[in-house]
């Protein structure tokens, strides 16, 4: 037996390694790579993405599977790993190899296609390709019998055991509790952002969260942070996790919350277990468990008067001509400003799961068959005009501003952000039941023991368990909206938000 489980583990590896090569020549292609190149980068990824699937779709890795499963209690590592690599296994052995090649070659070319597409700012130069992904999307997720919903396959591989219905219940009760708020948030006196939205050079900007991230935690002899058109955190290995971020000279926020946000999403990969490399356990439970990490460390810290109390003055220090003489306050007050806008990563936390919302009924309504391709810019408008009561005038403003479309599969892909806007508060407020402390370090500047509780709850664990009983044994409770729809109102409240 002992033997069959070194094969295993073996096995398991080489695909391990492989889908680290193709994640970084996803990174290269994000970052570095020249726009000529994309052709035979998509033939790269084509042929990686064929072995790897051939490999895991090998008759004796399902073999070894079988034959292993049950040897060891329900509850222990071994088990958790068998059923993990069954289920990746199952999942690949029903989708054929040349699909695998097809879809990656089609997500090379989609990518540079929008590249090019945001700076014409014209959809068209990619709704061809959009396409073409809408009709992979579709045929993926008929690989997949019984299924309730089209969708379902498609976000079962970001959030296994989540359905498209329970996630409309869900973003439907949300809903309901989130338009007074927002309505009531975006209706009082306008709060200035003109402290925020003056010239800040670019390589200073870049310094300066290079530094704030380090005081943070995060290892740059694990990690490293570039450039890219959309932000994004990528793991190659254990300890090679990578980030990136953008700039916007003109408003120092941006790289500063994208910074903290991908940080959160690598201080969740810096902190799995090292025993679990090279296994399918090595990575996040959920798309909705990694981005409660983001969002916690972006939101719930990041945004928090009480972080800033402690990094404020540095960041005065780094831009003392355009902070010098802006009051803490003030400042903070102008980081959370509430207000009805067109860019979702650009969105405070009251309206944020609005744009998420739209995203995700959109994308259903395509998979459905209800909405075309061609006719998505218009709806988008539309959406945004009754939904935010704002429409976007040119594409780059609407339809072209978020990759996963372009990037991955149409459906699947949106869900995540809210799942873990409600997951981040739900955390912080079970690491402070356990440690009372917590905001009274992070004014300090310490956030070593709330990231000591999520490293020990969340983080080590990887995937050994799925979200839900992720959720249940770190915070003793099922997933709720309660605590994040309180902290949204208490967070009104102290920064007199539509008052």
């Amino acid at each position: 037996m002992e033997k069959k489980w070194q094969e295993l583990k073996k096995r398991l590896k080489e695909i391990y390694d492989l889908q680290s090569v193709i994640s970084l020549l996803n990174w290269d292609q994000n970052t570095y790579m020249p726009q000529a190149a994309g052709g035979a980068r998509g033939s790269q990824l084509a042929a990686l993405g064929r072995i790897a699937h051939d490999k895991l779709t090998d008759p004796r890795l399902g073999e070894l599977l079988e034959e292993l499963d049950g040897q060891w209690p329900s509850d222990s590592l071994e088990a958790d790993l068998i059923r993990a690599a069954k289920r990746e296994v199952d999942r690949e052995t029903k989708v054929p190899t040349d699909f695998v090649s097809r879809f990656y070659q089609n997500t090379s070319e989609t990518y540079q296609a929008w590249v090019a597409a945001r700076e014409e700012n014209r959809f068209d130069k990619v709704a061809p390709h959009l396409e073409r992904t809408l009709e992979l999307s579709r045929e993926y997720a008929h690989y997949f019998s019984g299924f309730d919903h089209v969708a379902d396959p498609l976000i079962d591989r970001a959030d296994y055991g989540m359905k498209a219905k329970e996630l409309q219940a869900l973003f439907g009760e949300l809903r309901k509790q989130l338009v007074p708020l927002v309505e009531q948030v975006t209706s009082g006196p306008e709060v200035s952002q003109a402290c925020i939205k003056q010239h800040f050079p670019k390589e200073k900007q870049l310094a300066y969260v290079k530094q704030l991230i380090s005081a943070m935690g995060f290892d740059f002899n694990r990690g490293r942070l570039d450039l890219s058109p959309h932000p994004f955190m990528i793991r190659l290995a254990h300890d090679d996790v990578r980030i990136t971020t953008r700039v916007n000279e003109e408003d120092v926020t941006e790289v500063l919350f994208s910074t903290i946000h991908e940080t959160g999403h690598a201080f969740y990969e810096l902190g799995i277990d090292p025993d679990l490399e090279g296994t399918p356990l090595h990575t996040g439970a959920s798309s909705g468990i990694h981005e409660s990490q983001s969002r916690l460390w972006e939101n719930v810290v990041g945004r928090s008067r009480a972080f800033w109390q402690a990094h404020y003055p540095s960041l005065q220090a780094a831009f003392p001509s355009q902070l010098g003489n802006v009051s803490l306050d003030d400042y903070v007050r102008a980081i959370n400003r509430a207000e009805k806008s067109l860019i979702r990563i650009e969105a405070d936390e009251f309206t944020y799961n609005l744009h998420v919302i739209i995203r995700f009924d959109l994308e259903m309504a395509m998979l459905e068959g209800k909405l075309d391709v061609k006719d998505l810019p218009e709806m988008w408008r539309s959406r945004y005009k009754s939904d935010l009561g704002i429409s976007p005038t040119d594409d780059n403003h609407g339809v072209l501003q978020d990759i996963h479309w372009y990037a991955d599969f149409i459906g699947g892909m949106f869900q995540g952000y809210t799942l873990g806007n409600i997951l981040s508060c739900q955390f912080y407020e079970a690491a402070c039941r356990v440690h009372p402390q917590i905001p009274d370090e992070i004014a300090n500047g310490n956030v070593s023991t709330l990231h000591g509780w999520l490293k020990e709850n969340v983080y080590r664990h990887g995937s050994r368990w799925t979200a839900k009983e992720l959720v249940r044994r770190a915070t003793g409770s099922e997933m709720t909206i309660t605590p994040y729809i309180a902290y949204l109102k208490r967070k009104a409240d102290e920064l007199h938000l539509g008052r």
